[in-house]
């Protein structure tokens, strides 16, 4: 278990505070997968959450202290992860993790020790949640949605499925279901693979022979790349669509000319430059560039980054305003209720994703405005037309 503890005081990294001051700190547990088959998305998540220190290090005039923990991209030991932190570490909320089946596990504890989990994968939770786990994702269905408004106006009758065999698949195939049928597309296909498969011409086989108009992914990161490389091996020439788990270096590099063309959903921020100057979103998603610059030397190439960098402004966010308050100290039940509280009524918040608007017992905080459609053209994501 890979552990980073990381103590804000001011500005200044590394000050050395008393443990009185410590005892009014709010801290903030992070689990992301920075091993592992799904640290693709895990190790953007770091780096998107070490760019929002830079970005904002204090809350309210309190400091803010950061625990990280890699949880080796396993379900067993992001839940684990996560109840040493609130039970140990006494966190005032959770920020994690890198996959579905993971952010359920984290959602779990969460929900059973009261405390708020911020995931910045899309997450559905039961009904006896209690509003303790919001995602600053966007909802799939409606990311899914977009992307079938591009097939619906290319003329697009018949797609082929393929994705991951597991929870993250279900949803994808599940919204492309959903959207598809009222836009007078037939799903053809549902084939499945494992995110540690090496290869999948069996099921590439299958859907060339059915002759698909096109083809949707449900898949991410760079084992999300199988599909179109092997799609290209079997010189497959309709149109190919996937997820916005798409959007990282790694799969890029990986997936090379066979994914060129490929349409995915994505936020807002992945084409912030080409944003009109009044768009709240705009501001916020170039700040966010500038504070990566800053942490990292580089511009962020992914959509993963900006995830956790929304999911720390929701959490400052709804913290200033729980903090001032002033009806419990950081480290508390009460102040955990109080965070869980403020998060649900968080109102027009410009995020790098969008505008984040919770309400009660609906994990979601984004709507229509926090979904574009982009193409890979050459290695390069450009807005699709």
């Amino acid at each position: 278990m890979n552990r980073i503890a990381v103590r804000l005081a001011g500005l200044a990294l590394g000050t050395v505070v008393g443990a009185q001051a410590l005892a009014a700190d709010i801290k903030v547990g992070f689990i992301t997968s920075l091993s592992g088959p799904v640290s693709a998305l895990g190790i953007p998540y770091h780096k998107g959450i070490q760019a929002a220190q830079q970005y904002k290090a204090t809350v309210a005039g309190r400091n803010v202290q950061l625990l990280v923990l890699d949880d080796a991209s396993d379900p067993t030991v992001a839940a684990r992860n996560a109840r040493k932190l609130v039970t140990e570490d006494h966190v005032d909320v959770l920020i994690g993790t890198s996959g579905v089946p993971g952010a359920l596990a984290i959602a779990a504890v969460a929900r059973e020790t009261g405390t708020p989990l911020i995931s910045p994968t899309p997450v559905s939770v039961p009904a006896n949640d209690n509003g303790w786990t919001v995602t600053v994702s966007q909802p799939f269905p409606l990311m899914v949605a977009a992307v079938v408004d591009k097939m619906k106006a290319a003329g697009v009758k018949r797609v082929a499925f393929i994705g991951f065999s597991d929870a993250l698949g279900d949803l994808a195939y599940d919204s492309l279901v959903k959207a598809a049928q009222p836009a007078g597309i037939e799903v053809i296909a549902n084939e499945r693979y494992a995110r540690g498969d090496s290869s999948v011409a069996g099921q590439v086989l299958k859907i060339v022979a059915a002759r698909p108009d096109a083809v949707f992914a449900g898949n991410s990161g760079t084992p999300g790349a199988l599909p179109y490389l092997a799609l290209a091996e079997r010189g497959y020439k309709g149109q190919i669509y996937g997820t916005h788990g798409l959007i990282t270096a790694d799969f890029v590099r990986v997936a090379g000319t066979a994914a060129n063309n490929l349409m995915v959903p994505s936020g807002p921020v992945m084409v912030a430059d080409q944003l009109p100057a009044e768009s709240p979103v705009r501001k916020i998603a170039l700040d966010y560039r500038a504070a990566y610059q800053k942490a990292h030397g580089a511009q962020p190439v992914d959509a993963f980054s900006a995830y956790t960098f929304d999911a720390w402004l929701v959490f400052a966010d709804a913290a200033a305003r729980a903090a001032k308050a002033g009806k419990a100290e950081p480290g508390t039940p009460q102040f955990r209720q109080a965070l869980r509280d403020a998060i649900a009524q968080t109102h027009e918040l410009a995020g790098t994703h969008g505008i984040f608007n919770f309400k009660p017992n609906d994990p979601y905080g984004l709507d229509r405005r926090s979904a574009v459609v982009i193409r890979l053209d050459k290695a390069q994501w450009r807005l699709a037309p």
